[in-house]
């Protein structure tokens, strides 16, 4: 019998960064260069240190900023 992945998210949704388990880790470097493309769009600089799940919130925020979230 297959797990229907809905049970635990009903409406779809992706889960909040700070509840992931690796959230705490250093960002992915994909995330590292997503974020350093972003920061030169928006003119603004990024701390030196940040976790994934503060790298993936940072994405959101500076992807609505530059319009590339759309």
């Amino acid at each position: 019998m297959m797990t229907d992945r809905t049970d635990s998210n009903p409406q779809g949704a992706i889960k909040d960064p700070d509840e992931w388990v690796t959230g705490g880790e250093p960002p992915t470097a994909a995330q590292e260069s997503y974020l350093a493309t972003l920061a030169r769009e928006a003119g603004e600089d990024l701390p030196e240190e940040m976790t994934k799940a503060e790298a993936s919130k940072r994405i959101d925020e500076l992807q609505e900023e530059t319009g590339r979230g759309q």
